[in-house]
């Protein structure tokens, strides 16, 4: 997985976009060259071409004059990762270039852990009284994403990024970490935290599950008896 220095110097402008939180966050990065970060609150469609617009003109550049895209897949806002996806996939259709993903709390734990080193996980709600949970060592080691629910959280030092949304309760208090993108990136150094992806999608922690549907006829006999 390359790095992000790597992905600048070998492509040239990059087009950040981050809409896991409930802030949105647009950067334009370059080699060399100060990044352009807008960041945006409220419906996600909106803060996000918005704040792309606003970003590249702020740098001097056009959507065409961008050479690959940097997203956030998840785990955070469903609606907000499916807009950046949907933009994306957009983009490549007019003018194909390559998409690189990340996780959102493996660099909120990179970060944090950077700040100062110790054990603990990031976590965010998955929904259904489950946690995503991203565990760091006190090395530094990011440990494997899991899914678990609320009762099988880990025990030790939980963190939340700041401005995730959340549904359930955790079965005790949170602290928070900071989820400034720019401030992120910038210090991921050389770390290799980026994914070529054919196809930009929102991450999911296991294989979605089907079930077979049996179409039946209402009738008499079907239905219900008073």
């Amino acid at each position: 997985m390359p790095a992000l220095s790597a992905l600048l110097a070998q492509l040239g402008p990059l087009l950040a976009l981050d809409a896991a939180s409930a802030a949105v966050q647009v950067g334009v990065l370059r080699p060399g060259q100060p990044a352009c970060w807008e960041r945006g609150e409220g419906d996600a469609t909106s803060a996000l071409f918005g704040g792309t617009a606003t970003a590249l003109a702020a740098a001097g550049l056009a959507v065409g004059d961008i050479r690959g895209f940097v997203f956030c897949e998840g785990p955070g806002s469903m609606l907000g990762i499916r807009t950046v996806a949907m933009a994306l996939r957009t983009w490549q259709v007019l003018q194909p270039r390559p998409a690189f993903a990340y996780r959102s709390l493996a660099v909120a734990a990179r970060h944090e852990w950077a700040r100062r080193p110790r054990d603990f996980a990031v976590i965010a709600d998955a929904r259904r009284d489950s946690w995503h949970v991203q565990p760091i060592d006190a090395s530094g080691r990011l440990g494997p994403p899991r899914r678990v629910a609320t009762a099988e959280l880990p025990g030790g030092e939980l963190l939340a990024p700041e401005n995730f949304r959340a549904w359930s309760a955790p079965p005790r208090a949170l602290a928070t970490c900071p989820y400034d993108v720019g401030a992120i990136l910038d210090g991921l150094g050389e770390a290799d935290v980026f994914r070529a992806v054919d196809a930009p999608d929102a991450f999911q922690p296991e294989a979605p599950e089907y079930r077979k549907w049996s179409a039946q006829v209402h009738s008499a006999a079907t239905a219900p008896r008073r």
